[in-house]
């Protein structure tokens, strides 16, 4: 009984060294580095964004005008525009909440909630009639990546909020702003768990910020986004 106890104990010891080994081994991906520098300074602002043209990943935010269109249902058929906490409000349906969702995660919204009010099997089709939000593309190493509608002093960490955290796989310790200034697109990497320990600032983003979290997703997305870029226009930092 007591060779028997003492095997099960050292079986538990090995799992737990086995478990710990894997730990510190993925920790250790998450490393710091890569061709971007680290910011050390206040970022500097953008130039005047540019419009971005929206596309089926754009994730909607307040000032945002979408048509509704429900087939042979003009009563609820028009324009709406998104309001300052990110709702729309349709007739007999109340508000309806939009912020965050693409114009087909809308529509799949509003069939459910009139399929179970007013009307049998509607057909609704909801277009982004017009982007009004300040946006960013958060791209690479997140849950959810798209483009995103930020308000004002949006910062680094909120930012990767909206598209859900840092993915599986992701690496925290290099994040990557893209950002035009004086008409040359700059780069500067952030360590996402310096800026949670107070470490390093949490640095504000702007409208058509390009974020990119390393990563396995990450990969193909650098690649593309650096070797479009100079050496020079590596910035050291903003």
């Amino acid at each position: 009984m007591r060779t028997s106890g003492m095997n099960q104990v050292w079986r538990r010891l090995s799992t737990w060294v086995v478990m710990a080994g894997a730990a510190a081994a993925l920790a250790g991906c998450a490393t710091r580095g890569g061709p971007v520098a680290y910011a050390t300074d206040p970022l500097a602002k953008p130039d005047i964004p540019t419009e971005i043209a929206p596309n089926n990943d754009y994730h909607l935010g307040p000032a945002d005008v979408l048509n509704v269109s429900v087939y042979g249902v003009s009563e609820f058929s028009g324009d709406y525009t998104v309001d300052t906490v990110g709702r729309i409000k349709l007739p007999l349906v109340g508000d309806v909440a939009v912020q965050g969702q693409t114009a087909d995660q809308v529509a799949v919204a509003l069939t459910q909630k009139l399929q179970a009010t007013y009307l049998r099997d509607p057909k609704v089709q909801v277009i982004l009639k017009t982007a009004q939000s300040q946006r960013i593309t958060v791209d690479g190493s997140v849950t959810q990546p798209g483009l995103y509608a930020i308000g004002a002093d949006t910062t680094l960490i909120q930012a990767i909020a909206t598209a859900k955290g840092v993915s599986d796989g992701g690496n925290p310790r290099r994040v990557v702003i893209f950002r035009k200034i004086n008409g040359v697109r700059q780069a500067a990497a952030f360590d996402l768990t310096d800026i949670r320990r107070g470490k390093m600032p949490d640095p504000l983003v702007y409208s058509n910020d390009i974020i990119v979290v390393d990563g396995n997703a990450a990969s193909k997305t650098f690649h593309d986004v650096l070797s479009a870029l100079p050496i020079a226009a590596l910035f050291r930092p903003f």
